[in-house]
């Protein structure tokens, strides 16, 4: 009696096995089977999945039911199983488009192959606004992004001597995926900026006598003084003619970033007075850092300068510029491209972001 009992709970079992394993294989055999409670929605509707880290395949298995990309948590438990993935999802966010076989769902999660999102930072671009884009994806904190780049204990690791990772963010485009925080970003960025610093560059900065982060500070500002890119040898001629000279740099940019985050794109007569570290028109020298994220054609040029005996260069309107060597020339420059043909009142005047060099006083 007994053994008549347990021969027909095998039975009944294997006939319980063979129907489950009938059913998996329909389902893997008809990718395109649509689930009976998805006859509604539309076939090209993409839906969003978060897996967390530590959750297990059975909540994996009813969050995919609940979106209705599948339609059985019991049958993708038992694919996954039996494809030994039931450990192998890896946490991220993904994007399904309803109708995809369970099979495709399975492997994607299992490759990791998620949802991933972009960030540029442009050549140029200062660490508040890089935290405001960083703001715009509701996954990141700008704050905490801008903490990490001042925070010393951070840099030091990463090995950049400095007080700030200005400067070493280097312009690209990136992705990130939802898991990804903010020190991987910025690890990411600066490890691209290393990539990039070449051992010519090296070898260029120790020629000239200065250091990675003075080059790197002169083509921050040669980035914000030009966009044109043959004009930044110029630029940062200038820049070292006047170095050379123990000038006062007097560049725009550099008093700007000195007011930042407080800057309300009004440059005037005023701030050029305030002082900061790194307004250039009350120090003499370079300011303290890089003021932006310069990108490869500027870094090029601070470190090849053109060979040029220019002092002085001011906006001509149209995004290029006027240069000069001789400060007379200089006022007649300012006086036709700035004053239409008025003469100066001053030795210097309220300028624009980016406007250049502006009549500073003889010395």
């Amino acid at each position: 009696m007994k053994r008549r009992f347990l021969l027909f709970l095998i039975i009944l079992l294997l006939l319980v096995s063979l129907l489950g394993i009938a059913e998996l294989t329909y389902i893997y055999l008809h990718p395109k089977l649509v689930p009976r409670n998805e006859a509604k929605v539309c076939p090209a509707q993409i839906v969003s999945i978060i897996v967390n880290p530590g959750e297990g395949l059975a909540e994996v298995a009813h969050k995919l039911k609940e979106q209705n990309v599948i339609r059985d948590e019991r049958m993708f438990i038992l694919l996954a199983r039996l494809k030994g993935a039931d450990t192998k999802i890896q946490k991220g966010e993904y994007e399904f488009m309803l109708g995809t076989p369970m099979r495709d769902v399975l492997q994607t999660m299992v490759s990791g192959r998620q949802k991933y999102y972009r960030l540029k930072v442009i050549p140029g671009s200062n660490i508040w606004q890089i935290a405001q884009d960083i703001n715009l994806n509701r996954i990141w904190s700008g704050e905490r992004f801008l903490s990490l780049c001042r925070d010393q204990i951070f840099i030091r690791q990463m090995g950049i001597p400095a007080d700030s990772l200005e400067g070493y963010l280097s312009p690209d485009t990136y992705q990130f995926n939802r898991f990804d925080r903010e020190e991987y970003i910025i690890q990411t960025m600066v490890r691209k900026f290393e990539e990039r610093w070449k051992p010519e560059y090296e070898k260029r900065a120790q020629g000239l006598k200065m250091t990675r982060h003075q080059i790197i500070t002169i083509a921050s500002i040669i980035e914000k003084e030009t966009s044109l890119k043959e004009e930044r040898p110029l630029v940062s001629a200038v820049i070292y003619n006047r170095l050379k000279k123990n000038m006062a740099l007097f560049m725009d940019p550099t008093v700007i970033y000195g007011l930042m985050p407080n800057f309300d794109g009004n440059l005037t007569k005023s701030d050029l007075e305030h002082w900061t570290p790194y307004n250039t028109y009350k120090n003499r020298g370079l300011p303290p850092g890089p003021i932006c994220n310069p990108g490869e054609d500027s870094i090029r040029a601070a470190l090849w300068q053109a060979n040029v005996d220019y002092l002085y260069f001011v906006s001509k309107g149209d995004g290029s510029h006027y240069f000069s060597s001789r400060y007379a020339d200089h006022l007649k420059a300012v006086a036709q491209y700035q004053r239409g043909g008025a003469p100066m009142e001053s030795d210097t005047a309220e300028t624009e972001e980016g406007s250049g060099t502006i009549a500073p006083k003889e010395q």
